[in-house]
């Protein structure tokens, strides 16, 4: 069953974020659509017409294209025309007068919808059928002024690079295994002949999932510059000299914190997260088990197939951490004291 990614009381970014992390993926239509409207940024009570939207959904088609041929589960028409006609070919127009008749057909009604159903605040509404477009609503100029909003696009980049290696590797998803680069910050996997394939930023694949926050102290953060948010391994990294640590590079294990927790004075460094945080590091590895592979499944072989498991492994872990390392450690402030 799928866990509710939204809270009791989810803010707009929530809503957003719970579409491009657990909306359904059987083409990449809703990140074209998702960055599109993120570039145009239009706002309440506005009618985007669908030719205006279609240059930019099939720029971003063809861009992906480019270095993921796959970008549906099965074959389609569309997707044919994008790979024979880029947006700066002299037949542009007719890739986007195909686009407007043939790539909105589904990604706009399923766009807001997780799980069985649509969300109760949709950031447009179909007008197509009166307007041949999509008429913004309140939701989406609030999603643009909310803070680090800027955020956002990274975010929706790096899901749908996760979603595309899984369909262009071939392999099934439960051999897929994302791996963490810490000097180039990159998620990384392996294609069929063992060569290693850059999947895409740490910061974008993670910060949705942490609802655009630190881990420790939840104060927002901005994925863009790289220099105030920082790749934490929860359980320190030095403990990697202990071979018995296996997996301390794993998915599992990495968050995004703020320098002030990482290595700020007072900041984390080796000391290990209290039980409290533990619980939070397994909310979190929940939200993204509960998202498609392949994050789902590089999940589910490092720290177990039931939830009975991963707490288990992550007591152990806790456990013989603490023997290691010996000091816990809390952030002095911390604005969620429920985890």
């Amino acid at each position: 069953m799928l866990a509710p990614f939204i809270n009791a009381m989810p803010r707009i970014e929530d809503y957003w974020r719970g579409i491009i992390l657990f909306g359904r993926n059987s083409a990449s239509y809703k990140f074209a659509l998702a960055k599109a409207l993120l570039e145009l940024r239009p706002h309440a009570g506005q009618l985007i017409k669908l030719h205006e939207i279609a240059p930019l959904f099939a720029n971003q088609i063809v861009a992906h294209l480019k270095k993921a041929p796959k970008q549906a589960v099965v074959a389609n028409t569309y997707l044919d025309l994008c790979r024979v006609h880029g947006i700066d070919s002299p037949d542009k127009n007719k890739l986007i007068d195909e686009t407007v008749r043939r790539a909105f057909t589904y990604v706009i009604d399923a766009f807001h919808v997780i799980g069985q159903s649509a969300i109760e605040k949709p950031f447009f509404i179909d007008e197509r059928s009166v307007h041949n477009g999509i008429r913004i609503t309140d939701e989406f100029s609030a999603l643009m002024t909310q803070i680090k909003s800027e955020n956002l696009d990274m975010e929706v980049e790096s899901r749908w690079n996760l979603v595309e290696t899984a369909w262009s590797l071939g392999v099934a998803s439960n051999l897929i295994e994302i791996k963490h680069d810490p000097h180039e910050g990159m998620l990384y996997t392996f294609d069929k002949g063992h060569r290693r394939k850059s999947v895409t930023g740490a910061r974008g694949a993670l910060n949705g999932y942490q609802k655009g926050k630190c881990f420790y102290c939840r104060c927002d953060i901005d994925i863009t510059t790289g220099r105030e948010t920082e790749v934490d391994h929860f359980f320190p990294h030095a403990l990697s000299q202990d071979r018995s640590f296996q997996s301390i590079d794993g998915i599992w294990n990495l968050v995004l914190a703020c320098v002030a927790c990482n290595s700020g004075s007072g900041g984390k460094a080796a000391r290990i997260p209290t039980i409290r945080l533990l619980e939070r590091l397994e909310i979190r590895n929940n939200f993204l088990i509960s998202s498609h592979h392949p994050l789902r499944e590089t999940l589910i072989n490092q720290t177990g197939a039931t939830a009975s498991k991963r707490r288990q492994f992550l007591n152990d872990y806790h456990r013989r951490s603490l023997a290691c390392l010996f000091h816990s450690w809390e952030p002095k402030r911390d604005s969620d004291t429920s985890t």
